[in-house]
């Protein structure tokens, strides 16, 4: 990791060239990616009339060539982003944008739609390249307890390109004569701007320059997989960030048809729609640092999870069995005038601020726990895994459709279906609810405020001595630790009753002496230096003789000159410090 000033506030990000020359350029990225789609939808949709491309299949054809490239080629993107320069990389794919956008110029001004689906398709592989290095510049550059506020960051900021980038494209190719030499000039002039804030972006070095590249797309794909197998937390964080795509797609896909059929709104609503989804994204993603006090809590993904399920059922609830009659659409003041459209958007707002707070910490979990050699490898193995999904969300939408369910109800299906998926995923890795628990001890039930926390090691080995009084003080510390931290603990503390689950859970390591279980203990001796040898923080109380007993075995890793030694002492507030 290089090294990076002391941790800050995710907006003070913004004042430091470690972060703001990428944010720009991956935000000036997405806008142009969007600008230039939408106008293509809309130039196809009711502009330029073409037999061989419909309406109603021009969205679906111009995603479809946008995302293939993301199949097909992430894989060798991932490699290519471990073993070079990522400022570089960044720096040649803005070039490699620049002259797309040259290339769409041409065909906005012949109006060529051929040429212009091509440039869709090169705009997907400029996507395909930028995404494993995005996601595996912020580690590198980041600490670990900026991670959060970064990732929301760029959730955010990403979110707000989409919606500026359509509403801009939308705009401009509506304007009489000139709209698609507008739009032709925007893009290039973005794509310029993206590349010469690139410039600024500091030195990246590789993450494994002697990676040898291996070019069958298909084996190196499973190959990343089975990487991210190897750390369960990781594989089922990247699935469960792909069915975030999957749960989203099928909301953003339906806005337009949603909007007019179901609704009776013209396509400044549908417009609307889209505003209040990204904003309630964009929210949800900036607070996850408030909400974790600024490190990795991933015991916001349940509440995220929850949030889905329940919003997006409500809303299929208040307008299940709504078909709008006529032929006159309302304009944007005419919807918000009727009250009960307000639970329609609050619905949905709060419905994308869920999803927020459940894609945050999951990305910045994938970040943290993935080895630096094989980060971005693993984040391009994701993207395929969110195509595929996407692909699976829109031919699952449109069977149900097809089927005869309405808008309503494939999003009721939708939210049960989250309900489904998020239970399986919470089943497997315990540690979501775990993290949740210790997230609603510490920070709502005992007001937890922690003094120091910058001593806690964010890497490598280390140990934490500390006293016990309770269970309670295990939740505590683990809520205030960014890393997991593996507990040492008497094996009748361990045993608690009703308290034997949560323990299990965290991975605890329940301690008897030699003489009571030699078995055990030596298990107990394997465990902990196991944890330590891994570079993980080892926690051990000094009840009984738990500490003895780990300290004084001839061959523990505690004594390892790899381990830092350090101790933990908790405080007790004052009484005027005391929250009221």
């Amino acid at each position: 990791m290089t090294e990076s000033p002391a941790p800050t506030g995710q907006f003070a990000l913004l004042s430091q060239r470690r972060f703001l020359p990428f944010f720009l350029t991956q935000f000036l990225g997405a806008a142009n990616d969007n600008l230039f789609k939408f106008a293509l939808t809309v130039l196809v949709t009711y502009q330029i009339q073409l037999n061989w491309l419909p309406p109603k299949m021009a969205g679906l054809v111009i995603g479809a060539l946008f995302i293939l490239p993301f199949v097909l080629l992430s894989a060798s993107a991932g490699q290519w982003a471990d073993k070079y320069d990522k400022a570089l990389i960044m720096r040649q794919v803005k070039l490699l944008e620049i002259s797309v956008m040259v290339l769409a110029g041409v065909g906005f001004w012949l109006q060529n739609v051929p040429l212009l689906l091509l440039c869709v398709s090169l705009m997907g592989f400029h996507s395909t390249l930028f995404g494993p290095v995005k996601y595996a510049y912020l580690p590198q550059h980041l600490s670990e307890r900026e991670l959060t506020g970064g990732n929301g960051m760029v959730e955010m900021g990403t979110f707000v390109a989409i919606l500026l980038g359509q509403v801009a494209g939308g705009l401009m190719i509506s304007m009489p004569r000139s709209g698609a030499t507008w739009v032709a000039i925007t893009c290039f002039v973005v794509a310029v701007l993206g590349w010469l804030v690139a410039l600024r972006i500091p030195a990246s070095p590789s993450a494994d320059p002697g990676l040898k590249l291996n070019w069958n797309p298909a084996s190196e794909t499973w190959r990343n997989l089975k990487l991210a197998a190897q750390q369960p937390s990781v594989f089922l964080s990247l699935l469960a960030i792909s069915w975030m795509w999957f749960f989203g797609a099928v909301f953003l896909s339906q806005f337009p048809s949603f909007a007019r059929d179901v609704l009776g709104g013209d396509e400044q609503v549908a417009s609307l729609l889209l505003v209040v989804f990204s904003v309630g994204v964009a929210i949800g993603a900036l607070l996850c640092e408030t909400f974790s006090d600024r490190q990795v809590e991933i015991g916001l993904v349940p509440i995220g999870a929850v949030g889905m399920s329940v919003f997006a059922f409500d809303l299929y609830l208040s307008v299940n069995g709504l078909v709008h009659q006529g032929d006159t659409l309302l304009s944007v003041g005419a919807f918000v005038s009727h009250r009960d459209n307000w639970r329609v958007m609050g619905d949905l707002a709060l419905l994308a601020f869920s999803v927020g707070l459940y894609s945050v910490p999951m990305y910045a979990l994938i970040q943290l726990r993935s080895k630096a050699s094989h980060r971005a490898r693993i984040i391009a193995a994701n993207n395929i895994l969110n195509a595929l999904f996407m692909i699976v969300s829109s031919l699952m939408a449109g069977a149900l459709l097809a089927a005869g369910f309405s808008i309503p109800d494939v999003f009721g299906i939708t939210a049960l279906l989250n309900v489904v998926v998020a239970g399986l995923v919470f089943c497997l890795m315990p540690e979501y609810m775990v993290r949740l628990v210790m997230l609603v001890v510490a920070r709502i039930i005992c007001r937890l405020k922690v003094r120091g926390a910058e001593h806690l090691p964010t890497e490598g080995a280390a140990v934490i001595f500390c006293n016990q009084l309770s269970w309670v003080d295990v939740v505590i510390l683990g809520a205030s630790s960014p890393r997991q931290i593996i507990f040492g603990m008497d094996q009748r503390t361990f045993n608690t009753p009703g308290m034997a689950w949560f323990f299990k859970a965290i991975h605890a390591i329940p301690v008897v002496s030699h003489t009571d279980d030699p078995q055990a203990h030596e298990r107990a001796i394997d465990r902990a230096r196991r944890v330590l040898v891994d570079g993980g923080l080892l926690c051990l109380f000094s009840e009984v003789d738990t500490m003895k007993i780990l300290l004084t075995h001839p061959v523990t890793a505690i004594r390892s000159r790899r381990a830092r030694v350090g101790l933990l002492v908790w405080e007790p507030m004052a009484a005027d410090e005391l929250p009221r």
